[in-house]
């Protein structure tokens, strides 16, 4: 599963599972002010802060040279651009140096992050328990935008970037510069743009106003008319992109917008 959906909106399912974690964090903290008089809270918080900060700030490093053509993108978190690692690192250093000045504090700030662990390691592996490890490319048939149709599997014979969009979709459209810059940079990988559910017509008008590369729709853009390939690979929202090696194996798949930044990490796992 990529994603959980709330009303119109579709929320990243490592997000859900960072926000559930942070709750089953604050409800324990919470027990402990309420049944022992210990309030936990300012600690916990403290360490969710600096884990946060510390993961951004760590993949920012990261990717740096892209970051500095676009500073204030920086502060633009919706790319999901996080180390995990780092934050938890951040977190444990935290908490260690407030439960070491406030030994009151210790038993019930590793309670919270028990806690939280718990929550997100085991929504993790139950979410990874629950969806196929290996999804081959879908058997679909999809269009050009000349009319010809084409095996989406051909384009299988080196890694893949299958991003599924829409002309409607804002985030789809803002994170189109990305993907064709990513391709340009990347001839070695097959970037394919399925569109889904519009016409020929429709997705040439968007090309030919937005000013991207003519060539690019002619070699990647591709249609979907009946959105078959999200159906098949269950994909809960757009723009959802999907990663591939050259052996044909799914190594990673990101729902929503994909920055510079966050594309160029996922595209280091497929990299022959």
């Amino acid at each position: 599963m990529d994603a959980i959906r709330l009303g119109p909106l579709y929320l990243p399912i490592a997000v859900a599972l960072s926000l559930a974690a942070v709750l089953a964090a604050t409800l324990v903290a919470e027990w402990f002010r309420r049944r022992r008089g210990i309030d936990p809270g300012g600690a916990l918080w403290n360490m969710i802060v600096a884990g946060f900060v510390s993961a951004r700030l760590v993949f920012v490093l990261k990717h740096h040279a892209i970051y500095l053509a676009a500073p204030l993108s920086v502060f633009d978190i919706r790319d999901g651009g996080f180390s995990s690692v780092a934050g938890l690192i951040a977190a444990c250093v935290v908490g260690a140096e407030l439960t070491r000045r406030q030994a009151a504090l210790r038993r019930p700030v590793l309670a919270c992050m028990l806690a939280g662990c718990a929550v997100w390691f085991g929504g993790t592996l139950l979410n990874q328990a629950f969806t196929p490890p290996h999804t081959p490319l879908p058997d679909v048939m999809v269009r050009q935008l000349d009319g010809r149709e084409v095996a989406l599997r051909s384009f299988a014979d080196r890694p893949v970037v299958l991003n599924l969009w829409a002309t409607w979709c804002p985030p789809c459209r803002r994170e189109m510069p990305a993907l064709m810059a990513a391709q340009a940079k990347h001839p070695e990988i097959a970037f394919v743009l399925v569109n889904q559910g519009e016409s020929a017509a429709t997705v040439a008008a968007y090309f030919e106003r937005e000013r991207l590369p003519v060539q690019a729709q002619s070699t990647t853009v591709v249609l979907d008319p009946g959105s078959q390939v999200a159906a098949r690979l269950g994909a809960a929202g757009m723009p959802t992109t999907l990663f591939y090696d050259a052996a044909g194996r799914l190594r990673t798949r990101h729902v929503g917008e994909l920055s510079p930044a966050t594309l160029a990490d996922k595209l280091a796992a497929i990299r022959p």
